[in-house]
């Protein structure tokens, strides 16, 4: 144990020092409050209907009606109880608070990384804090993007994983591959996961190119079969998780449209509207905010005080002191006076990797020997060339044609996380390699000053004539002046209002260049100590790690700070029933639902959290039900259409819109009835305009692909005493009692999702088709009969065997692995 100690010991006090970190930056999750976290309120009203069932019944329903009239929970959330990375998963989010444990994920695994690059274990402390504390790393946390956050966690060690195969640890390295790949699909974040693995290709490349170049296929070979198998075994792993979201993505809105007028109006057949996908995309100019995070103004809601030049254009029009303040943000609430300046709609703040790590990566580019240089610059510049999106189309349409799954994903900016992550990498590998001394001291000086100049030179022009090289106005900034116009009456003080918002920007942009002016020149001072050796190594790698820290921890807390916090009691406040929703809660009904037009309707699950709802908020909602509401909902609401829904409520305000009212909608369908004609069309053009005018109570619009189910002998007049009644609910289960004297057909104000939706008359299974669109329908034999629906998704029950078979031997390969490392280093 003693020797371990001797071995592992600085590991072990780095790893608590990770710990300790968390808790001082987050020091308010000690004292029990709670970040505030926008998508995380979302996703807990999303959750409730799920997580009250769970609570019941102890298992996760795989299918929620709380939004779209109902969907699979698959992207909700749902349990996945077989798969091992779950509980690994678990286990961090239950020993340590939210969002600690987000940010110690991401100082461990960055540390493997560097210590599996052979990073001496100070040094690797400093690249962990770069990698981890990247300013997106904590955006993200704030906004409240879990799941994301997760996925990002794991790029480290995951490429510390690949880089250990490549090297010739084949066994343990595609281990490690296999463990981190695991849990980073199990996080669920597709896209962030695909993005890893568009670099993870970029250095397969690089590899193989070497190879070829020193005759080395062979290992090359063996390397690349390691972690193929790795990869169908983190993927088995997750079988359960992979095979729902493959099968369910094909009916979402980044599917294929069922519509061939969208496709004619140049929206895509397959994937995501390219406007949509490309909605934040990062301005070219925007990459300066690596460098001086203010350059584009921040984020966009910055606040401006009554010392800002805006705060004293205003006193100086007689505004009192100490009403500026309010004054100021109520311009900026109305988007009339925001920092940001860039090419987004609107951004919760910039890409800042830090001003003493673009100097160290500048200088990396002249100083690093490693090939894995030119892996990171190729996977950098790609990540930034498709950040660009919109703005550099020739690249981004190239892959959003063309590239397998790209038109999937929105908000492209994102890929630069790649970027985030390679930035520190490049940079540690700089300094390690001025340590080695391997290099002539001074061609290390003429290099080192190479970047000090660039980045310094930038960082002066910046400071000295900001105006000459950024713009600081918005695109729309005549439409912003006519709005200043419009809320202060006066053009004169509109346009001086607008200048001094000008000014403010560049003030912020000069500051924050003279901030990071400052680091580098005490990063440039630190490796010119390093090359003249007149300070210990360790000590030079220690100030490293404090310098990068103080710079990225003071960005960081712009964006997520102690005001972040607030008391659990203060965050249920949200969930507060109003006097609407507790009205409608006292109908005893099993199944209705409720349209609440208080609220940004189709945008926000707030109700949700109490309602079985029409609306709702998710990225990846049902393609039919999306197609309703752009043709349904787009000018006007169908009546009939919330008939078929059993809309019974509709949530509005009144007429000063000071409090809400409730509709009693008298006209619903119910959750099931029959009906005595069908109307068949011949595709779906024809069935959306079917639904735009019809009676629902009597008539169905079916697609004629589902008349070999109906038997046209039994549609016509209907038993006038035939009755259906929903008589037990559960999201995967529904059951009804019913009565006919005939064989009917029966609709149900039920989402149509072939994709796992069995149903059964006394037990056995019977066909069902699709009405109205988005609807189930079914033929039932005449008599008195129990009908039930039942969600059982193959998907997800095979998936979990497999899952629970490739956990095992996830565990045991981890455990030979193991125990192979450990007999090389007893030899050793």
């Amino acid at each position: 144990m003693s020797n371990w100690f001797k071995r592992n010991g600085v590991h072990v006090a780095i790893i608590v020092f990770f710990i300790v970190l968390c808790f001082v930056y987050f020091s308010p999750a000690i004292q029990g409050k709670v970040l505030y976290q926008g998508d995380v309120l979302q996703a807990k009203a999303m959750q409730k209907e799920i997580m009250d069932y769970t609570l019941k019944d102890g298992k996760a329903p795989l299918w929620t009606n709380a939004m779209f009239g109902g969907m699979p929970a698959f992207q909700i959330w749902a349990q996945y109880p077989k798969n091992v990375t779950s509980y690994v998963i678990r286990f961090f989010t239950s020993v340590f608070p939210n969002p600690v444990y987000n940010v110690l994920l991401y100082l461990l695994g960055a540390y493997l990384l560097f210590i599996a690059l052979k990073v001496r274990p100070v040094l690797a402390l400093a690249g962990a804090i770069a990698i981890a504390f990247s300013s997106y790393n904590f955006i993200i946390i704030d906004a409240g993007h879990t799941n994301k956050a997760f996925a990002i966690a794991f790029f480290a060690p995951i490429l510390a994983g690949v880089l250990l195969t490549f090297r010739g640890r084949y066994l343990w390295g595609a281990m490690l591959t296999a463990l981190f790949l695991a849990i980073e699909i199990r996080a669920n974040h597709i896209q962030m996961t695909y993005y890893l693995f568009i670099a993870l290709l970029i250095l397969a490349g690089i590899e193989l190119y070497h190879a070829i170049k020193n005759k080395t296929l062979p290992a090359f070979t063996k390397s690349v079969s390691y972690l193929a198998a790795a990869v169908i075994l983190a993927a088995a792993v997750n079988a359960g998780t992979l095979w729902v979201t493959y099968e369910y993505g094909q009916e979402t809105i980044r599917g294929k449209s069922n519509l061939s007028q969208d496709a004619n109006a140049g929206k895509p057949s397959s994937g995501l509207d390219r406007e949509y996908a490309y909605g934040w995309s990062q301005g070219v100019g925007e990459t300066l905010t690596f460098l001086i995070p203010n350059a584009y103004g921040g984020e966009s809601g910055h606040k401006l005080d009554k010392d800002s030049e805006v705060g004293k254009a205003l006193a100086s029009k007689g505004v009192p002191p100490d009403q500026v303040d309010g004054a100021v943000q109520q311009l900026q609430q109305y988007g009339l006076l925001n920092t940001y300046w860039g090419d987004k709609p609107f951004t919760s703040g910039p890409y800042y990797f830090g001003a003493v790590i673009c100097f160290l990566f500048v200088a990396g580019l002249f100083i690093v020997r490693d090939r894995i240089k030119w892996w990171i610059v190729g996977a950098t510049l790609l990540s930034l060339f498709l950040s660009f999106g919109k703005n550099l189309p020739f690249i981004s349409d190239l892959f959003f044609d063309y590239f397998p799954l790209y038109n999937k994903f929105r908000a492209v900016e994102s890929i630069l996380v790649i970027a985030g992550l390679l930035f520190p990498v490049l940079a540690i590998l700089t300094i390690q390699e001025i340590a080695t001394g391997k290099q002539d001291a001074k061609d290390l000086l003429k290099k080192s000053l190479y970047s000090l100049y660039i980045t310094g030179g930038i960082l002066l022009l910046i400071i000295l004539v900001p105006s000459v090289f950024l713009g600081f106005k918005t695109a729309n900034h005549e439409e912003v002046l006519k709005g200043l116009t419009q809320a202060t009456g006066d053009q004169g003080f509109a346009n001086s209002l607008a200048s001094a918002l000008i000014e403010d920007r560049v003030s912020l942009a000069r500051a924050d260049a003279f901030r990071s002016l400052i680091f580098v020149l005490i990063g440039a001072g630190l490796i010119w100590a390093l090359i003249k050796k007149s300070i210990k190594q360790e000590y030079v790698f220690g100030l490293f790690a404090i310098v990068i820290l103080i710079d990225m921890w003071g960005v960081d807390r712009r964006y997520l700070n102690n005001d972040k916090f607030v008391e659990k009691n203060t965050l249920e406040q949200n969930f507060k029933p109003r006097q609407v929703d507790e009205l409608i809660l006292r109908d005893p009904s099993l199944d209705y639902r409720v349209l609440d037009l208080t609220i940004n309707t189709f945008s926000s699950a707030n109700a949700s959290y109490f309602h079985k709802t029409v609306g709702g908020y998710h990225a990846a909602k049902l393609k039919r039900f999306q197609e309703v509401l752009d043709k349904q909902f787009n000018n006007s609401i169908n009546e009939d259409v919330l008939d078929m829904l059993n809309t019974k409520y509709v949530i509005t305000n009144d007429e000063k819109g000071q409090s809400q009212r409730i509709q009693n909608r008298s006209t619903t369908c119910g959750n099931a009835w029959f009906v005595s004609n069908i109307l068949y069309v011949k595709n779906a053009d024809e069935e959306m305009q079917g639904i735009s005018s019809f009676d629902p109570s009597k008539e169905a619009i079916v697609d004629e692909s589902f008349k070999p189910l109906i038997d046209s002998r039994k549609v016509g007049v209907p038993d006038p005493n035939a009755k259906i009644t929903l008589t037990d609910y559960h999201p995967d289960h529904l059951t009804y009692d019913y009565t006919a004297g005939k064989d009917m057909i029966a609709v149900f104000a039920e989402i149509w999702y072939d994709k796992g939706w069995n149903a059964y008359v006394d037990g056995v299974k019977i066909p069902y088709f699709r009405a109205n669109y988005i609807l189930r329908a079914a033929e039932l034999p005449g008599g008195n009969h129990k009908l039930e629906f039942k969600f059982e998704p193959v998907s997800y029950y095979a998936g979990e065997n497999i899952s629970l078979v490739a956990s095992i031997l996830l565990i045991g390969g981890i455990g030979f692995a193991g125990y192979k490392e450990r007999k090389k280093s007893i030899k050793k």
